[in-house]
């Protein structure tokens, strides 16, 4: 009976062993991806999307995105006036399958953590630091293209392409946005005070200009009176004076005159 048992379980068991051993001998790269293998830690090759070849439980494959990866960095930094800010940054960026080999040796396989945040991080802190923080609120446009370029050449240097940067988090600290909303106010206040008094002003220069027109009409009225005009004042003096007379002639005339002119 162990004799037959055995007969029966031996080509079973070798039967499972050779089937794991051989499905454990190839892996698969799929698309958007890249592999190394290793064995017994060393770099043996690199391999491309497609079926390939291992040795069971001997070789090690690690797989790396070649395919655009985004990742965000948050970290503290300090403005030029020591005000703390809150800046976060998310960075896409992806790696060559022809550098793999490379990256791993180099960087290690958690490039990200161990090369990309640190260096992101270190960045935001040296660039953030050569403003002030209410420069920082109008030159973030600036800023995210200073941290764009200079994280482009930096990581280009370690072979990992950096291919746009953005900044998604940019705070400061509560009692800085209320001096800053307070110093608004404060601008706002004394610019609509500006305002008024340029009105006032300006109310009181046109005043001063209808007061100078109507004393210059006044001087023109003044000097177009000419004799003539004074004798036609009298002439019309003496018309209504004929349309008062009553038809009485007077007991005595002053000065020999006669009130109004005989016609013939």
């Amino acid at each position: 009976m162990n004799k037959n048992l055995f007969a029966l379980i031996f080509p079973i068991t070798t039967a499972f062993v050779v089937l794991v051993l051989l499905s454990g001998s190839f892996f698969t790269v799929s698309a958007g991806t890249s592999a190394i293998k290793l064995r017994f830690g060393k770099v043996i090759a690199s391999y491309e999307e497609g079926f390939h070849f291992k040795i069971p439980l001997i070789d090690k494959i690690e797989k790396f995105s070649v395919r655009i990866k985004k990742d965000v960095v948050k970290t503290e930094a300090f403005s030029k006036d020591l005000q703390t800010i809150t800046v976060g940054l998310a960075i896409n960026h992806r790696i060559q399958g022809d550098t793999v080999v490379s990256i791993y040796r180099n960087l290690g396989p958690d490039y990200v953590n161990t090369v990309l945040t640190p260096m992101a991080e270190e960045w935001i802190k040296a660039i953030t630091a050569k403003y002030s923080a209410e420069s920082l609120i109008s030159n973030r446009v600036e800023v995210a293209q200073a941290l764009d370029s200079i994280l482009k050449e930096k990581m280009a240097q370690k072979q990992v392409i950096v291919s746009d940067i953005a900044i998604v988090d940019f705070d400061f600290s509560p009692q800085f946005l209320k001096a800053v909303e307070e110093k608004q106010i404060a601008e706002q206040e004394a610019k609509r005070a500006t305002n008024l008094v340029e009105k006032v002003k300006k109310e009181a220069e046109q005043q001063i200009l209808k007061a100078q027109a109507e004393a210059q009409s006044l001087k023109l009225q003044r000097e177009v009176v000419s004799d003539q005009l004074i004798k036609l004042r009298q002439v019309e003096a003496q018309i209504k004076a004929i349309d008062k007379w009553d038809g009485r002639m007077p007991q005595y005339l002053a000065g020999g005159e006669l009130p109004f002119v005989m016609v013939k």
